[in-house]
């Protein structure tokens, strides 16, 4: 046998010779194979066929030896080095070069058949080469096999355990990957849905209680600090009482309404309350699956990344109460009048049951619905002592349900309530320096000025006016318009009359400035001539006047300037004309304001100056733009004042000769935190002597048309106002530090804004409708 190997080591030099003759007529003849090569070609690849599956046992043998020589000697022998390569190629290659390719064809079709790994992965594919190989056994195990031998039956075609196993754990591996990447793709929205955020802005009377609301929704946030630890944990035993422990999604509620969505269609409760608020503030309502798995995607992340106290406050402040409230406090006022800081544990019980469905526990709406509420209240209560957030002794006081209102408060509106509503958002946008886009977002607690007994005796006065005008005058009563407003010394607007219903009438007619004053006016001229002297003669210094100073009070007497008497635009004199034409000779400064005597007091403005007059009007609280022109007229009251500054400018006497600009706001929070609002203006009108002197003549005006309406010790001080063409009454009197105006005019809306005669609607001076307004809205007097 070495003989043998031996001989195949030796290159046979004939047979060299041969092969290279072979080579030489196989070159030239490529272009027309023999046929009898053909023929030999395909004898030897059968031979070869035939005998690979008898491989020859010599030949193995000698492979076997010359594999140990080999491996012994580790250095290839010459003579087989030799036959490694081509005769023909110039440049053999370097053996030990790796790169060098093979020269053997067939070797060089297996090196194409190899797969060339990066030199990156070389050392990972090291590592993983021991795990692949305990893993392949397993694997080729699990790939099916049908029918699977050594069953029987239909039990050939099931997959073995093994199969079930790898199925379930691929599948568990797929599901965990997607969930990975479904959370790592899902951002938390950046903007609300505008319902989560739209509030509304409620009003509250001076004592505090809510008089109204604005807005297409009713809510109020409110910090979870100012919510109660009882309110909280009633609506957490109801939902979600493992809500401090839990991840922010319950995986059994997930699963039961993903069954109930696509199996019937409809859904079930389980969600926890970061799903809730989720549902809330960043989605819609609708009840799909798609819906479902985004809501517990974005719960999952928003309980990483926010606390779960501002998810509570959250959600308790957008979530859906019945009654058109939203958050729980919306709800506390709805249901109960009272702030959600005034809530008990048994009230808040009751609340956290509507979260179930408003139209299912609501009490007042049936029977039914009184019956389950009842249910669920108590077993809410129970629950809270089940988790230790309610002890059995506070428990026991709870066995009486807290019976809700039996109709929403804030729904007051309408009517006087929507006229003091404007006045106050006016004036809160003002003095809060909000816009409109700003206010309109809602969320603004306003506490008003407004007393609510004093609103409801003044607008109970009216009524009755407004009646008797209709049995009295039918005809002309039709187009009568009452205003009236009542202002406090510092400048608190206590209550108002803006007209009928502000639903019927948008504008308000205690703040229109569209009658004259009339000889309502007349008190400020006497405070002006009093505070700033007279001037009679030309480049005379001025005389102080006093209260005893006396005035021509004769009718139509001519009016004079220190160069003369005072002409008109056509060349007329001008006269002073008293009510009813009488005259009263000499009379004093102050019987003629308590008499209402016209003539001393035009030409009392003429020497103090018109200039003077208005400065002082101005002072006392009268608005620029409603001031009549600069003429004699002046002191007479062709201004147009509104009702409110014409009660402000009595109340500045009473405040002893100081000013506060009338104002209907005294406080603001934005979901519990105050709002900066301006000061109202204070200023000095008079010298508190001047308003005392003033105060008493209205005191004389009052007591001379009424010497009994009021007790002897009360301060009372009022005047009546009328106009030249009969087109407007007025009363404007104080008593206890409250000044009030009334005022009373024919006006048709619908044909134009000109001032119509009231043709005795008003009746008389002394016993005016204004006055008979003015007197119930003031009751008692004393």
């Amino acid at each position: 046998m070495q003989l043998k190997v031996d001989a195949l080591r030796k290159p046979d030099e004939t047979m060299q010779l041969k092969v290279d003759t072979l080579r030489e007529q196989n070159a030239a003849e490529q272009q027309r194979p023999d046929e009898t090569m053909q023929l030999k070609v395909d004898t030897l690849r059968k031979q070869n066929t035939a005998e690979q599956q008898r491989p020859d046992e010599t030949m193995q043998l000698n492979v076997e030896t010359l594999r140990k020589q080999n491996a012994a000697e580790q250095q290839p022998h010459e003579t087989m080095q030799l036959r490694a390569f081509t005769p023909n190629s110039p440049n053999p290659p370097d053996p030990s070069d790796p790169t060098a390719p093979s020269a053997d064809p067939a070797t060089r079709r297996a090196d194409r058949r190899k797969p060339r790994s990066s030199p990156t992965l070389a050392p990972l594919t090291r590592r993983l080469a021991p795990l692949v190989a305990v893993a392949a056994p397993y694997a080729r195990k699990l790939k099916p096999v049908y029918p699977r031998p050594g069953r029987t039956g239909w039990r050939r075609w099931l997959p073995s355990w093994r199969q079930w196993l790898g199925a379930a754990l691929a599948a568990f591996g797929l599901t965990g990957a997607f969930l990975a990447v479904a959370y790592a793709a899902t951002d938390i929205p950046q903007n609300l849905n505008t319902y989560a955020t739209q509030q509304d802005n409620v009003y509250f009377w001076s004592d505090g209680t809510p008089m109204a609301r604005t807005g297409w929704v009713q809510r109020q946030a409110m910090p979870l600090k100012d919510i109660p630890q009882d309110v909280r944990w009633a609506v957490l035993a109801a939902e979600n009482e493992s809500f401090y422990s839990d991840p922010g999604i319950s995986f059994t509620g997930i699963t039961r309404a993903l069954l109930r969505t696509v199996g019937q269609g409809d859904t079930q409760g389980g969600s926890t309350i970061t799903q809730q608020y989720v549902k809330n503030v960043y989605l819609s309502q609708d009840q799909t699956v798609s819906r479902k798995f985004t809501e517990a995607m974005i719960s999952l992340k928003l309980d990483n990344q926010m606390s779960k106290d501002k998810i509570l406050e959250g959600y308790l402040n957008t979530s859906w109460f019945g009654r058109g409230t939203y958050g729980i406090q919306r709800a506390a006022q709805a249901y109960y009048g009272k702030d959600v800081g005034d809530l008990n544990a048994s009230e808040a019980a009751f609340l956290a049951s509507l979260l179930k469905g408003a139209g299912l526990y609501d009490p007042t709406l049936s029977q039914a619905n009184h019956r389950r509420a009842v249910e669920r209240w108590e077993w809410t209560l129970d629950r809270m002592v089940r988790i230790g957030k309610l002890s059995k002794a506070e428990r026991d006081k709870y066995r009486t349900f807290p019976e809700p209102l039996k109709r929403n408060p804030l729904y007051d509106t309408g009517q006087q309530t929507d006229y003091l509503v404007e006045l106050a958002s006016q004036y809160a946008k003002k003095a809060a320096h909000l816009s409109d886009q700003e206010f309109d977002l809602g969320g603004y607690q306003i506490y008003t000025t407004f007393d609510r007994k004093r609103e409801a005796k003044l607008t109970d006065a009216v009524t009755e006016a407004r009646k008797e005008a209709q049995k009295a005058t039918p005809g002309p009563a039709g187009t009568v318009h009452y205003g009236a407003a009542s202002v406090a010394a510092d400048g608190r607007i206590l209550a108002v009359h803006g007209g009928p219903d502000h639903r019927k009438q948008g504008y308000n007619e205690s703040n229109a400035t569209t009658v004259p004053a009339g000889s309502a006016f007349l008190p400020f001229v006497y405070a002006a001539g009093l505070e700033h002297g007279v001037v009679k003669q030309r480049d005379a210094p001025r005389e102080q006047v006093t209260p005893q100073t006396l005035y021509n009070g004769d009718d139509d007497v001519p009016v004079t300037t220190p160069e003369g008497p005072y002409w008109d635009r056509s060349g007329r004199k001008v006269s002073a004309r008293n009510d009813d034409g009488k005259s009263w000779g000499q009379i004093s400064l102050r019987t003629a304001l308590a008499e209402s005597v016209n003539t001393p007091f035009m030409q009392l403005g003429m020497d103090t100056g018109l200039d003077k007059v208005k400065q002082t009007a101005l002072a006392a609280g009268l608005l620029p733009s409603s001031m009549g022109p600069q003429v004699p007229a002046l002191s007479l009251g062709n201004s147009t004042p509104s009702a409110i500054r014409m009660a402000g400018g009595y109340a500045t006497f009473a405040a002893r000769g100081t000013h506060t600009e009338p104002y209907s706001v005294r406080r603001i929070t934005r979901n519990g935190s105050s709002v900066k609002l301006d000061t109202p203006a204070t200023r000095r009108a008079v010298s508190p002597r001047v308003a005392e002197e003033v105060t008493q003549a209205l005191g004389d005006a009052f007591r001379t048309a009424h010497p009994t309406e009021a007790p002897a010790e009360a301060v009372v001080a009022g005047k009546a106002g009328t106009t030249e063409d009969d087109t407007a009454s007025w009363y404007v009197g104080t008593a206890k530090s409250v000044s009030t105006a009334v005022v009373v005019y024919r006006m048709d809306l619908a044909k134009s804004l000109e001032p119509l005669p009231l043709e005795g609607v008003a009746g008389t001076p002394d016993d005016s409708a204004a006055y008979t307004i003015w007197a119930g809205a003031m009751s008692p007097l004393g």
